[in-house]
């Protein structure tokens, strides 16, 4: 019988899935279990300065198992998809070099994708069409209709718009920019197929189901008010990291700002903020239905998820 040529690219273990699904601790747990080092891939936990509203991995979290990629950048750097795949795939080699096993563990379906297949390359940046994006962003928002920049990208790139969220000004910006410039976002998606694929992936993704990660949402979001997200954001604010920073535009952070400047309560900034919690689980989800390679699984069952590491890892050996 004639055996299929070995894999022999470096392994990856991915760990994924909604917000407050428990990705930290089983990375933390799995990473130990199986001699590895953990990867990073959430965009906000990238920021130095922004902890608690990131629910980010605590020092002592942090010292049981190698982090990389946590607290690289100020609030006020640029940093995008591009940057984070050279960096990751960066950190990779050199656990790899340490015969560790790569865990990649975050929320953030499009940095985990450019890890593992690659970043398509995009139009040149044009300073002067972004000036111009944000001044029509800002008058829209001073109208009443801060939606308007993602109604023009649904003109110009429907899929674009399907995939970006009409919040994520950054990515609504970047798309209308690329689209300008002759070939739309979603074009350039097609084409690259994201084809480069240097590691050999299990991709799990934990989800304790809807009605367990929408109260673990609510209960979360209050004990983040409870250890001083608000003081956390006027702390920001008070070393020049403003609103208008896309960081700072993110969930908990862009909430607490109107009680920052007096125009709105904490209660009614931890409702919303559960709200828009939820709803970012649930766009998280349709991303990750969408990966064919993805095992779910829940979370609370630990046994079957390193079952499924072990025989990953055989397999790599045979």
């Amino acid at each position: 019988m004639i055996r299929d040529a070995p894999d022999n690219r470096p392994s990856v273990v991915v760990v994924t899935g909604p917000t407050c699904a428990g990705k930290t601790p089983l990375a933390i747990d799995l990473a130990r279990r199986f001699d590895g080092e953990i990867i990073n891939a959430d965009s906000m936990q990238v920021y130095r300065y922004m902890d608690i509203g990131t629910a980010k991995p605590t020092p002592a979290q942090r010292a049981q198992v190698p982090h990389h990629l946590v607290d690289v950048v100020a609030p006020d750097a640029p940093y995008n998809a591009a940057r984070y795949g050279v960096e990751a795939r960066s950190a990779a080699e050199q656990i790899h070099s340490r015969d560790k096993l790569v865990v990649l563990s975050g929320g953030t379906g499009l940095y985990i994708r450019v890890f593992l297949e690659g970043v398509v390359k995009g139009a040149a940046p044009d300073p002067a069409l972004r000036a111009e994006l944000a001044r029509d962003h800002a008058d829209a928002v001073k109208e009443g209709d801060a939606g308007r920049l993602h109604r023009r990208l649904a003109e110009i790139d429907p899929e674009a718009a399907e995939r970006i969220h009409r919040n994520d000004l950054r990515r609504v910006m970047r798309a209308l920019e690329i689209a300008r410039q002759g070939e739309t976002a979603s074009q350039r998606w097609r084409k690259h197929g994201f084809g480069d694929r240097p590691y050999r992936a299990l991709h799990l993704v934990l989800d304790p189901g809807r009605e367990a990660v929408n109260a673990r949402i609510d209960q979360r979001c209050g004990e983040m008010i409870a250890a001083g997200l608000l003081q956390e954001v006027r702390d920001l604010r008070a070393q020049r990291y403003g609103p208008e920073l896309p960081p700072m535009q993110s969930i908990g952070y862009r909430h607490m700002a109107p009680v920052v400047e007096g125009r709105d309560t904490l209660a009614n900034a931890l409702v919303l903020m559960q709200r828009d919690t939820r709803r970012f689980a649930r766009r998280q989800r349709t991303w990750l239905r969408g990966v064919p390679e993805a095992i779910w699984f829940d979370p609370a069952k630990s046994d079957p998820i390193s079952q499924r590491i072990e025989a990953f890892l055989r397999a790599n050996d045979q």
